[in-house]
């Protein structure tokens, strides 16, 4: 299952995820079940020629709440033949490979904030920030945002500003953007950054691996403490790195 993606560089060797000694086993993923809508969305920074972005806008940070350390965070993708790279091409993610029409659903409980349902990629095109294709994101309500893309379709009723728990269906894993004709799903971890970031923070900025080890098991590793780190040394970057 270990084909290319959207990464370019050749596939490590996955091997088994290594026992989590960092937290409790995450409660068993909920049932699908329909959304409620929350607070109106706060607009972000209109998208520029230079950094486009999704249809929908990014959300404000969730406020954090007691306990949030405690969270419930499940794996990405529900299916039973599911693989993954432990490193990512030029930059931290991840490419979780599973067969087309498999579900995607949210990490931890929080809010909906970036929704694309149009795939506007083109190879003759820029290449970042329609890379995509269709994609949802979570603000967790452990601040942390948790990307996903490539999506075949995105669940009716996802939408910006919608509260969304964990192991809730937010769409299928698909082939849309440069996924190469490759059905699996991009991860990304990162900080919310609202209304100053773009693709090149959404798509991630810490190694999702040692997270995806822990969730597959019934795990509960939480990535905030890494994402905040990220954050206080780095902010929310302008520009894609190199640029």
């Amino acid at each position: 299952m270990l084909a290319a993606g959207c990464a370019t560089s050749p596939a490590p060797t996955w091997s088994a995820p290594s026992d989590d000694p960092t937290g409790p086993t995450a409660a068993s993923s909920p049932a699908d079940a329909t959304p409620t809508p929350g607070a109106s969305s706060t607009p972000g920074a209109t998208p520029t020629a230079e950094s486009p972005g999704p249809e929908g806008t990014d959300q404000p940070g969730p406020t954090a709440t007691p306990g949030r350390d405690r969270l419930p965070h499940v794996f990405p993708v529900r299916a039973r033949k599911v693989d993954y790279h432990p490193t990512h091409s030029g930059y931290p993610g991840t490419d979780i490979f599973a067969d087309c029409g498999e579900p995607f659903v949210a990490v931890t409980d929080g809010t909906i904030g970036e929704v694309s349902r149009r795939d506007r990629y083109d190879k003759r095109g820029p290449q970042g920030p329609y890379n995509g294709g269709l994609s949802v994101s979570v603000l967790g309500d452990d601040g942390v945002r948790y990307y996903g893309s490539h999506l075949t379709e995105i669940a009716e009723g996802i939408e910006p500003g919608v509260r969304v728990r964990a192991g809730q269906r937010l769409g299928t894993v698909g082939r849309t953007g440069n996924a190469n004709n490759v059905c699996h799903l991009h991860f990304g971890i990162s900080p919310p950054c609202p209304g100053e970031d773009g693709w090149w923070i959404r798509r991630g900025v810490v190694w999702p691996a040692p997270y995806l080890d822990s969730w597959r098991k019934g795990g509960n590793r939480a990535p905030a403490a890494e994402v905040a780190a990220w954050h206080r040394r780095n902010g929310c970057p302008a520009k894609p790195p190199g640029r």
